[in-house]
C-alpha cells in the first residue's frame, strides 16, 4: 500500500514536477542572507528573519538551498514525497483505530485534488512537512495511550513540538486527540485522556500567540481589510465551513485565489451558512448512537477554526477562503467517507467495488494533474486565475510582475492599470505601474503614480526607491538620491536601493562614498552580480583598481554570460592600461552579443591602440553601422 500511495502520488503530481517558483516562493527559499551558519542561527533566534516564525520549516528549506539550490524540481520532489508519506500515515493512524477503509481514506487524500495547492506550491511545504510530524505525533501519542510509558509520550511530545515549529495550525491536535477519544469511549476522563495533553494545550497556546502577533505586527494582517464586527466573522466562518465541505465533495473549478466574498449583516440570506453549521451539528448530536459522523465534523471544523475568520490572516486580504488552509482539516471527512464507501463497495460483487474505488481513485487522480499543471509557472497560474476569478486584482498585479521581469513590459501595464481600478488605493500596484513606466522609457509618466503610492503607504521603501529611478531618468538628480537614500533608511536590508543610492552617489560625482553602498548590498545579498560589478566600477574611478579585479572577476563567476560584464570588465581594464586583457573582454563580449554597438567601438579603440589597425577599422565601422559613432573610419 505504502508503494502504491508513493506510485499514485508521484503519477498524479508529476506535471507539478517541472513547475518553478511562484508567488510568496522567494519568501520562503532560503534569503542569501540567511544562507551561511549564522544564517541559520537567525531563523531560530531572531522573529522576522523569515516570513513567518516557522524555524524548522525554514530550517528544511536551508538544507534544501545547499543539496539543490535555485532548483525548483528539488523542493517539488520532496513536497510530493512528504504528501505521500502523510498519506501512508494517515493510513497506519486509521488501521490502528480500528477504522473501515483505512487505505482508501489514505488514497483519497493522497489524491484529492484540494491537496494540489499544498504540494504543487513551493511555499506550501509547511503544510506537507508539518502534516508528516503531526500525524507522526497522532500515531506515537497513541501508542501512548495504549502503554503509558514515559519514552512514548516524550516521542509524541517531539513530534508535536515539530510540528508547532513547522506551522502553528497544528495547534489544533490536542484537542483533535480528545474527539478521537471521545468517539473510541463514548466519554472523557480527566485523568486518563485530558491531563496528559495540557502540556500539549500550553505549547499550541504559545504558538498560536507568537503567530497571531507576527501576522499582525509583520505581515501586515490588519487594516480596514481586518475590521469585521463579531456577527461578520460568524457569517465568513458559517460560508466557509460550507465552501470547503462543498469542495471536497465536488473539487471542481479550483482556484489560486477565491473571490473575495461581501459580507453583509443586514442580508437575511448570509445568515443561513451558520445556520445551516449549526443545524448540521444539532442532527449528529441527535445521533447518539453514532458518533462517527459527529467526530468527523468536530474534527474538521475545529482544525478549520484558525482559519475560519476569527482570527486575522494575511491572506483574507484576497479571499477568506483557499485550497491550502483545509490540507489537515479534511483529513477526519476523508476517514468518515472512505468508511461509509468501503461498506458500500462491500455490497458489490468483487469486480463492481474493484472498478468503483479504480473509477473514483482515476478521477480524483485525472483532477489533480489538470489542477497541478497550472502551477507549472506564474504566467499560467495567475492566467488561469484571472480567467476563473476576473476580479482578482492581486493576480493582475502579481502577473504583470512577471510579466515585467520577463521583458514584457507593453503586456504587462496593462494588468497593473486593471489592478488599479478594482482596488483603486493599492499601493503595490502603483508602485509597480511607476517601475514599469520608467522602465519603458515614460518616467515623466511614471512618478505621480510613485508618489501616490507614496501617499498612500508612508513608509514604501520599494515604492521610494522606484521613484528615485524616474527622478534620476528626468534629470532631477538630488531629488532622485534622496529618495533612494530614504528607501535605504525604511528598509536598511534593501540591497537594490543601496545599489541605486551608490549609482546616484558614483553619477553626481563622489564615488567613494558610493562604494560602502555596493559593499552593503553584497553583504545583504552575496550573488548579487551588479553589486559586484559596481563595486569594482567604484574602486576603479577612485584609483583602486586592483582592489576592483576581484569584484570585476567575482561579477563574471556569478553571470559568466553577461556581455554587459565583459565589456565593462574591458573598460576598466583598459583605463587601466591593459589592453591585451581589455580586447579579450571586448571579444568576449561581442561572442555572447554580435550586434553590442559600444563594445564594438571600444574593442576598434583598444585594438587601434595595439597596432592591429586592419582589426581595428572592420570594429569601427561595424560600430557605426551599429549607431554608435557618427564619425569616420579609423584610417591605416
Amino acid at each position: 500500500m505504502w508503494v502504491l500511495i508513493f506510485t499514485l502520488t508521484l503519477i498524479a503530481y508529476f506535471p507539478a514536477l517541472k513547475g518553478g517558483f511562484i508567488w510568496d516562493d522567494a519568501g520562503h527559499v532560503t534569503r542569501p542572507e540567511l544562507r551561511s551558519f549564522s544564517g541559520l542561527a537567525r531563523i531560530w533566534t531572531e522573529v522576522g528573519a523569515t516570513q513567518q516564525y516557522y524555524p524548522l520549516l525554514h530550517t528544511a528549506f536551508w538544507f534544501e538551498h545547499r543539496l539543490w539550490g535555485d532548483s525548483a524540481l528539488g523542493y517539488h520532489l520532496l513536497n510530493v514525497f512528504l504528501h505521500a508519506t502523510a498519506a501512508g500515515l494517515f493510513g497506519l493512524i486509521l488501521r490502528r483505530l480500528a477504522v473501515p477503509g483505512a487505505w482508501l481514506a489514505a488514497l483519497l487524500f493522497a489524491l484529492h485534488p484540494v491537496g494540489v495547492e499544498s504540494v504543487a506550491w513551493v511555499s506550501e511545504q509547511k503544510n506537507t512537512l508539518s502534516a508528516v510530524f503531526y500525524l507522526a505525533a497522532v500515531l506515537a501519542y497513541l501508542r501512548f495511550d495504549a502503554g503509558r510509558t514515559g519514552r512514548s509520550y516524550a516521542l509524541a511530545t517531539g513530534f508535536f513540538l515539530m510540528a508547532l515549529l513547522t506551522k502553528s495550525v497544528t495547534a489544533t491536535l490536542p484537542a483533535a486527540l480528545l474527539v478521537i477519544f471521545w468517539w473510541q469511549r463514548g466519554r472523557l476522563s480527566w485523568r486518563r485522556d485530558i491531563q496528559p495533553l495540557l502540556l500539549w494545550f500550553a505549547l499550541s497556546a504559545t504558538a498560536g500567540w507568537i503567530t497571531a502577533t507576527v501576522e499582525h505586527t509583520q505581515i501586515g494582517a490588519q487594516g480596514a481589510d481586518f475590521t469585521l464586527t463579531a456577527v461578520e466573522r460568524c457569517l465568513v466562518a458559517g460560508r466557509a465551513i460550507w465552501f470547503y465541505l462543498g469542495t471536497l465533495l465536488w473539487p471542481a473549478d479550483l482556484v489560486f485565489i477565491y473571490p473575495r466574498w461581501t459580507i453583509d449583516a443586514s442580508a437575511a440570506w448570509q445568515y443561513l451558512f451558520p445556520l445551516g453549521v449549526l443545524a448540521l451539528f444539532a442532527l449528529l448530536i441527535g445521533r447518539r448512537r453514532q458518533r462517527g459522523p459527529l467526530a468527523a465534523l468536530l474534527l474538521f471544523v475545529g482544525t478549520l477554526f484558525p482559519a475560519l475568520g476569527f482570527i486575522n490572516v494575511y491572506p483574507f486580504i484576497y479571499s477568506f477562503v483557499a485550497d491550502h488552509f483545509q490540507y489537515l482539516a479534511c483529513l477526519g471527512l476523508l476517514a468518515l467517507a472512505a468508511s461509509g464507501l468501503t461498506r458500500v463497495f462491500a455490497l458489490l460483487p468483487r469486480w463492481g467495488g474493484f472498478t468503483a474505488v479504480a473509477t473514483l481513485l482515476t478521477t480524483l487522480g485525472g483532477l489533480t494533474w489538470a489542477q497541478s499543471s497550472t502551477y507549472r509557472d506564474v504566467f499560467i497560474l495567475y492566467e488561469t486565475t484571472i480567467a476563473r476569478n476576473p476580479a482578482c486584482w492581486m493576480a493582475h498585479n502579481n502577473l504583470a510582475m512577471a510579466l515585467a521581469d520577463a521583458g514584457r513590459l507593453p503586456e504587462a501595464i496593462p494588468h497593473l492599470e486593471t489592478a488599479l481600478k478594482l482596488r483603486p488605493g493599492f499601493a503595490e500596484a502603483e508602485s509597480n505601474l511607476g517601475d514599469d513606466l520608467t522602465r519603458a522609457g515614460r518616467p515623466a509618466d511614471a512618478i505621480p503614480h510613485l508618489e501616490r503610492a507614496l501617499q498612500l503607504q508612508p513608509g514604501y521603501a520599494e515604492a521610494c526607491n522606484n521613484l528615485g529611478a524616474a527622478l534620476m531618468a528626468v534629470g532631477r538628480s538630488a531629488e532622485g538620491l534622496s529618495r533612494f537614500a530614504e528607501a535605504v533608511r525604511l528598509k536598511p536590508d534593501y540591497a537594490v536601493a543601496h545599489v541605486n543610492l551608490g549609482l546616484a552617489l558614483a553619477s553626481t560625482g563622489r564615488p567613494a562614498e558610493a562604494i560602502p553602498h555596493f559593499s552593503t548590498a553584497v553583504r545583504l545579498n552575496p550573488d548579487y552580480s551588479e553589486a559586484q560589478l559596481d563595486w569594482g566600477i567604484g574602486l576603479t574611478l577612485t584609483g583602486r583598481f586592483g582592489e576592483a579585479i576581484a569584484h570585476f572577476e567575482e561579477a563574471l563567476r556569478l553571470q559568466p554570460d553577461s556581455a554587459e560584464t565583459h565589456h565593462t570588465y574591458g573598460r576598466a581594464l583598459a583605463s587601466a592600461g591593459r589592453t591585451d586583457d581589455a580586447i579579450r573582454h571586448y571579444e568576449l563580449a561581442l561572442q555572447l552579443k554580435p550586434d553590442f554597438a559600444e563594445a564594438h567601438l571600444n574593442l576598434a579603440l583598444a585594438l587601434r591602440q595595439a597596432g592591429r589597425m586592419q582589426e581595428a577599422n572592420t570594429h569601427y565601422l561595424e560600430a557605426m553601422r551599429l549607431g554608435a559613432v557618427p564619425g569616420a573610419p579609423v584610417r591605416n
